[in-house]
This record gives structure tokens, C-alpha cells and sequence, in this order.
């Protein structure tokens, strides 16, 4: 009986054992720095693991950080990473014991939401987790792509070692945090563990670059990147892997995108995260032979159902009454007043007529405004009157769409 295995939190001294169990579940190889490099930022106080024996067969753990919302607020979110089974433990349940645990101690530390990135996305839906953000890909040929030339702007460009100007890329983070929904914070260790930089993440490109744009009063955006160093016979080929660009002033964003884009002797760039609102994708001349690629990103738990909603706020007034259903939580199944607006939002029970009918997994999905309450409601998932989903839809959308910069 998968049952009687007993599940807690490990303690420091069980950490090797533990990131065993996760190397062996993603199919890698166990190497020290790899170790070294979670281990900084690992809460063994927020783990779980389940044990058969003394072998961790099974784990989770909670990272503690804080996830920027619509309307510019900071709120506590439980980030859910280093989730594994082995595979001679899997399809027993362990998985299941694990979340709802999980879960209801996200609740009894008071934050609303909690957030992960799915490795297999059918998997997080059964826990209550929705698709609330999306990010682009993109794989071009520098020759084929051109950013138009722009008037002057007042700023500079510099290369600069990126540990050397840490806190100045972290205001610059701050002020694009207020700015779009879906930023995680990066408190304590988190700038260093951003920066560190193992020769077995680079994919054999180089070590870490970094180049700001700065002005009279400080640096407004920086990019990080690496460079793939490759030529044939007919000369260099060399590719340009953009890692995080982060901006909240589009001047500067053309800027280092124009920078990236003309480097010498470079013929390929490509991006693992850029937002799906980029404004590169309307600044270049050839937005097609970006090659973009959609993909889902930041999944949302909506864990306190009153305490969440009513600490976003909404592009245009609301006042609907949402009939949710929870089977883990069940303290977020009934009905809710939502009255909001650009200024502020309140969220309480009520037993008027709902307008909406919808699952947690939906709430967690429009949440951030990254998936369209029309969307939604056009496959059934989420039922109500053709007004209230039209109201629903522009009141949980948001100028500017969601995005995490960075996997965690």
C-alpha cells in the first residue's frame, strides 16, 4: 500500500539523496555542481518527499517568492518546483498524496496562489492548475531580418560582466516587475543563482554576456545572452542564444534588440522566452521569418479563491458573481461577488444567481489575463450568459500580457 510510505519534509543532510531521486526521474546524471547550484535556493523546510525505505521515491518542493499580478501588485506565491516519481513508483498514487499536502499547506501559509512550470502539462490540470501565461520562441536568420532605424533616443549601450552590475539589473527587474504580470521576485539568493553560470548549461555556447542601455540617471534595460561560435566554408555562422531581456521602456527594448539582432560575424539568434506581446514582433520588417513558436508557461493554482481575486485589479469595472468548483480546496467552492476595477477589487461569498460557472483549473487559467474568458467559454468550459462572458472577458483581460523571464 502506497499509504503506509511514510511522506514529510527532509532535512538538510537528506538533500543528496533527494536530488538523486530527481536526476534519475528527468533521466540526467547526478554531477556536484548541478547539486550546488539548486541547493541555493532549496527550503528543506518546504519539501515533501515520500520514502520507500530510506530512498526518496517521490518529491516536491516550494520555493518562496512573490509573483506580480494585474495592476501592478506584489503577492505571495507558492512556487512549486523539483516535482519527481520514479518510475518504478509511478501510477501508485504518490504523485496525488503529494499535492493535495502540498496544497493545503500553501493555504495555511496564506498564499493565495501558487505557480509552476509543466515538464508534462496534462499532468497539473487534475491539481487545479490552469495555463495562465504563453511565451514565444523564436529561431531567425539575422540576414533576413532587419529592425528599421529609429530617431535617436538619449542612452547607451556597454558590455559589462553581469555580476558586476547585479544591483543595478535587479532595480531594473524591479521596475519591469510592476509592469507585467507574471514576474517572479528574486529575493535573497535568487540574483546569484540567476547569474551562475555552469559550463554544462551552456549547450557549448559561450559563458554568460550581458549588455545594458543606460542614460544620465542609471541602466533602463539589459539583455542576457550567449554566443555560439561556428563557421563553414563560406565564413561565420555563428548563432546568438538571447537568455533574458528585460525593459519596461520600448525605446530601450528596440535598442537591445537592434544590438542582438547586428552583432558581427552572426548569422542565426534565437530566444527561448520572449512575451507574446513583445514589440519586436511589429518592429521588425520580416515578422514571419522570426519563425515563433507558441508554448505555455507560467500554470496558476488558485489556492485562496477571495484573497487572489480581490488583490488583482481589472481594466474595466466588473461586478459578476462566479459559481467555482474546488474538489481539493474546498473552502473556494461557491459563490463570489467580484466587484473591481482599475483601483481596487473585493471579493466575497454570496448566494445571488451566479453568472459564471467555472472550475478552479479556469479560474488559475484567466487569472493573469493570459487566456481569454472567450476562449474558455467557446469550448464550455466556462458557462454564463453571452453578457456576462463578454464582461467577464474584458474584465480579466490586461494591456500587457503575462510573463515569467525565467524557468524555475
Amino acid at each position: 500500500m502506497t499509504d503506509d510510505l511514510p511522506m514529510r519534509p527532509i532535512d538538510d543532510s537528506e538533500w543528496p539523496a533527494f536530488w538523486a531521486t530527481i536526476a534519475r526521474t528527468f533521466h540526467g546524471d547526478v554531477h556536484d555542481d548541478e547539486s550546488a547550484f539548486d541547493r541555493s535556493v532549496f527550503e528543506p523546510e518546504r519539501s515533501l518527499a515520500i520514502f520507500d525505505g530510506d530512498t526518496p521515491v517521490a518529491t516536491t518542493g516550494i520555493y518562496t517568492r512573490d509573483l506580480s499580478v494585474p495592476g501592478g501588485a506584489v503577492i505571495p506565491a507558492a512556487h512549486v518546483t523539483l516535482v519527481s516519481v520514479l518510475p518504478t513508483h509511478r501510477r501508485r498514487g504518490l504523485l496525488t498524496r503529494m499535492m493535495r499536502r502540498q496544497l493545503a499547506d500553501v493555504r495555511a501559509a496564506g498564499e493565495p496562489v501558487a505557480v509552476l512550470w509543466a515538464s508534462e502539462e496534462p499532468i497539473y490540470g487534475r491539481y487545479g492548475y490552469g495555463t495562465g501565461s504563453y511565451y514565444i520562441s523564436i529561431d531567425a536568420d539575422t540576414r533576413e531580418v532587419r529592425l528599421p532605424d529609429t530617431p535617436a533616443t538619449p542612452g547607451t549601450l556597454r558590455l559589462v560582466e553581469p555580476t558586476d552590475v547585479v544591483d543595478q539589473l535587479a532595480a531594473t527587474y524591479e521596475r519591469a516587475t510592476t509592469r507585467t504580470p507574471g514576474f517572479s521576485s528574486r529575493p535573497g539568493p535568487w540574483w546569484k543563482h540567476r547569474l551562475t553560470d555552469l559550463e554544462r548549461h551552456r549547450g557549448g555556447a559561450s559563458a554568460l554576456r550581458c549588455v545594458v542601455h543606460e542614460t544620465a540617471s542609471g541602466i533602463t534595460g539589459y539583455a542576457l545572452w550567449r554566443a555560439k561560435e561556428e563557421w563553414d566554408a563560406t565564413g561565420p555562422i555563428s548563432q546568438v542564444k538571447v537568455e533574458e531581456l528585460v525593459t519596461d521602456d520600448v525605446a530601450t527594448r528596440a535598442s537591445l534588440w537592434r544590438f542582438l539582432f547586428d552583432l558581427d560575424l552572426i548569422r542565426r539568434l534565437s530566444a527561448q522566452l520572449v512575451a507574446t506581446d513583445d514589440p519586436l514582433f511589429h518592429l521588425v520588417d520580416a515578422p514571419r521569418r522570426l519563425r515563433r513558436r507558441i508554448t505555455s508557461g507560467l500554470h496558476v493554482r488558485i489556492v485562496d479563491l477571495p484573497a487572489a481575486l480581490a488583490a488583482r485589479r481589472y481594466p474595466v469595472p466588473v461586478d459578476l458573481v462566479l459559481e467555482v468548483t474546488d474538489e481539493l480546496l474546498p473552502d473556494n467552492t461557491g459563490r463570489w461577488r467580484l466587484v473591481g476595477n482599475r483601483e481596487k477589487a473585493t471579493c466575497e461569498p454570496t448566494t445571488d444567481s451566479p453568472d459564471l460557472r467555472l472550475g478552479i483549473r479556469e479560474l488559475g487559467a484567466i487569472y493573469l489575463g493570459g487566456t481569454p474568458v472567450g476562449s474558455l467559454a467557446a469550448t464550455g468550459l466556462i458557462t454564463g450568459s453571452p453578457d456576462a462572458v463578454a464582461a467577464a472577458h474584458a474584465g480579466f483581460s490586461w494591456p500587457v500580457a503575462p510573463f515569467s523571464p525565467a524557468v524555475f
